[in-house]
């Protein structure tokens, strides 16, 4: 695991020291069941939102075991037995994470039917935060933006037009697509400026930011501490049309803020992984997150590259995977430790961006070169990391106390592909996270000779648009839709996968949006899975076209792109 097991034993020689300094020690405490929980299945509006729902429903997930909260009866015994403040609850992982003065209280968990184990997670000089109640879920407030028109290029988007321009962000706005009835939770280090910037005006007065939440000191503060999550948001949401314009300005928002600047150890990945159940439960649509881990302040906490960030392993990817489950897009950083690379760690991927259902994004420059700071991958289990890139050098963004800035780093391409994301599921609202993250993946730039740095290349959700309007089913196959095209834009050739229900013969015929047939040939197939069915053309003119594959008893008409 990426945080090291700390024995009991242990523990106290390493923490005793220090008791006299009202100090705290961050325990992550595992527990054995659910059972006995007041919460059932069939009852999700007792702990998830309408909208959490609706979504869940939507995409055809059922509600399950993972859904449910924590047993409260065991976290009330787990804070009489240890005399601890609670910190936050994982339903997902079944987990709480507790604070203590004295380290040496948790033995009393030890023996304890409810609790399977306990980690030590943090230490901190002083109290994290001030005792409070545990409290419920919260409850969507605020109301929608309503719609304004667009477009118009450089001069609509300002200083945000090379890095729009660059994914062809603009074609979803000018189809009118810019984030509304989205929900896309932001989780980072701060928001300094957020409750005052001029360029946020339309974002809280039309109430489009439906939470925020401070996980280091369970406030709703999350106007404190640092300016790294305002200048990540106005990529998004900012909105001064003529002047600045975010990839998705009329989405809303929940603010939560993770990052513990203070220090770096493995609570801040507990943090967030109960901010992805927080946006979880309030219905958000997406969740993008510009923070990544590798190394903490205890050597012993620190990831394993070559074991511990294979995709699936850490906190952080578990939530990010877990997110994806529950119907969430989950984006996330791929860091900045390109170069240089950082002593004991290299130039390697960070987590969570190296989960295997996180669309991760790099950075490149404004004429699509990867930029050098950006995170190698693949993860540790030969995954292509990251997914795409947008810009990430020179980007512009907010200034906290006013006007505009560029800044360098994965933290801003990441917020950019998230909101455009988010408007590109708006157009699709049948999509799940899957199709999403898989059209940006086959419509970037070096989709079919991807890079240890730039992944599948630079987004382009123009195409990404396109390639969803056409037929191009995922696997599995189905008796309706056995047929479908990978890669899909095609460059040279046309690669068709294909589980008809029969063995028959097939004509191909692919035909131009005039009508023109470009070609017929016949091949015969075998019912069930068959090798791809390849057809060259090289000098095929870019564009649409379709390709229908008819036999005695079965037919289907596909949608191809050209690129």
């Amino acid at each position: 695991m990426f945080c090291k097991t700390v024995s009991a034993g242990l523990a106290l020689f390493l923490l005793l020291g220090n008791q006299a300094k009202a100090t705290q020690y961050a325990f992550r405490v595992s527990f054995t069941n659910k059972n006995n929980t007041p919460y059932l299945i069939s009852n999700p509006s007792a702990y998830l939102t309408s909208r959490s729902i609706a979504r869940r429903t939507a995409q055809g997930i059922p509600i399950d075991s993972a859904d449910i909260p924590v047993n409260k009866s065991y976290i009330d015994s787990l804070l009489s037995l240890t005399g601890g403040k609670l910190h936050g609850c994982s339903r997902w992982l079944n987990t709480c994470t507790i604070l203590l003065e004295d380290s040496t209280q948790i033995l009393n968990l030890n023996g304890k039917a409810f609790v399977s184990g306990f980690k030590l997670v943090g230490f901190y000089s002083t109290n994290l935060h001030r005792m409070v109640n545990y409290t419920g879920l919260p409850t969507d407030k605020g109301r929608l933006s309503a719609q304004r028109t667009s477009v118009d290029g450089a001069a609509y988007y300002g200083n945000t037009w090379t890095q729009t321009k660059l994914v062809n962000g603009n074609y979803l706005h000018d189809n009118g697509y810019k984030g509304q009835g989205m929900l896309i939770a932001v989780i980072d280090a701060g928001f300094i400026g957020t409750n005052t910037h001029a360029g946020f005006d339309s974002l809280r007065n039309d109430g489009r930011i439906k939470d925020t939440y401070n996980f280091n000191s369970r406030t709703e503060d999350v106007y404190v501490q640092d300016a790294h999550g305002t200048e990540v948001l106005s990529t998004i949401s900012g909105y001064v049309p003529n002047e600045y314009v975010g990839s998705s300005p009329l989405a809303s928002v929940a603010l939560y803020l993770t990052e513990n600047n203070g220090s770096e150890q493995p609570l801040e990945l507990d943090n967030l992984l109960y901010a992805s159940e927080r946006a979880d439960s309030i219905g958000a649509d997406v969740i993008t997150e510009s923070l990544g881990y590798d190394l903490f302040d205890d050597p012993a906490d620190g990831q394993d590259f070559a074991s511990d960030l294979d995709g699936k392993t850490t906190v952080g990817a578990k939530a990010a995977n877990m997110a994806t489950r529950k119907g969430m897009l989950f984006v996330a950083t791929a860091g900045n430790d390109g170069w240089p690379p950082v002593p004991g760690w290299g130039n390697h991927i960070l987590t969570p961006g190296d989960a295997d259902s996180a669309l991760t994004i790099g950075a490149v420059m404004s004429t699509g070169v990867v930029a050098a700071l950006s995170g190698y991958g693949p993860n540790a289990a030969g995954r292509v990391k990251p997914d795409v890139c947008g810009m990430g050098m020179s980007a512009a963004t907010f200034y906290f106390s006013g006007g505009y800035t560029t800044l360098n780093g994965t933290s801003l391409s990441t917020p950019q592909i998230a909101g455009w994301a988010a408007c590109l599921w708006q157009k699709f609202p049948t999509a799940t996270p899957y199709q999403i993250r898989l059209a940006v993946v086959k419509c970037a730039s070096s989709f079919t000779s991807p890079g240890e740095q730039i992944g599948y290349g630079v987004a382009n959700f123009e195409c990404t648009a396109q390639i969803l309007d056409v037929r191009d089913t995922p696997l599995p196959f189905s008796p309706t839709n056995w047929l479908f095209a990978a890669p899909n834009p095609f460059d040279d050739e046309i690669k068709l996968f294909a589980a008809p229900s029969a063995e028959e013969d097939f004509n191909f015929q692919l035909f131009d949006m005039s009508g023109k047939l470009i070609f017929n040939e016949q091949k015969m197939l075998y019912k069930g899975y068959n090798p791809p069915v390849l057809f060259s053309v090289p000098e095929l003119p870019v564009g649409l076209y379709l390709i229908k594959a008819t036999s005695a008893s079965q037919s289907v008409i596909i949608r191809l792109i050209r690129r």
